[in-house]
């Protein structure tokens, strides 16, 4: 399945610094958001617009794969009180292969750039990420989304049989021979 991802330039009001970047949504790609000459599978931004809260930026390439041994993170990630996708972005200097070629000069006016590189659905996958120092946030999975993972949570999940731990006063004393 393809995925493109709308990242925000919020301004915010602040003494050391003028916005902070955040991704909004997680949007289904059927073809219509890639632009020609752009392989598909290549991550590219394109600038939407601005208004007074900030910018918006529309990102493409980005292909989720489920698999059967990360089905706990997906049922991790369903069972908590808000589903989510999570998105690993990184503020990145040399922009020019992220960037379409219309925009590439509104987005060098920053001497660094949010790029997603990843999203996902695991709880698991995501924890690593952010064990590994990355950045990743999350935005709300909607209902149809939901949907289709519970589908194949429900496919592929199978939560571990609980062991049940006997108390050490049943396991025996360790008891020398004594004579």
């Amino acid at each position: 399945m393809r995925f493109a991802v709308l990242m925000r330039k919020q301004f915010i009001d602040n003494p050391w610094i003028t916005f902070r970047w955040a991704p909004q949504e997680v949007l289904p790609d059927f073809g219509e958001f890639t632009t020609e000459g752009n392989p598909s599978n290549q991550i590219s931004g394109q600038f939407l617009g601005r208004d007074e809260q900030g910018e918006s930026w529309l990102f493409t390439g980005y292909e989720l794969n489920l698999f059967p041994d990360e089905a706990e993170g997906y049922y991790l990630n369903l069972s908590s009180e808000k589903p989510c996708w999570f998105v690993m972005w990184r503020l990145e200097e040399d922009i020019e292969r992220y960037v379409d070629a219309q925009s590439i000069e509104l987005a060098k006016s920053e001497p660094t750039f949010a790029i997603p590189h990843r999203i996902c659905v695991s709880y698991n996958e995501a924890g690593r990420l952010l064990d590994g120092g990355e950045s990743v946030d999350n935005v709300p999975l909607s209902a149809e989304h939901a949907s289709w993972l519970e589908e194949y949570v429900s496919e592929h999940y199978r939560p571990e049989p609980k062991k049940r731990h006997r108390p050490a006063s049943f396991r025996g004393a360790d008891r020398s021979a004594e004579d």
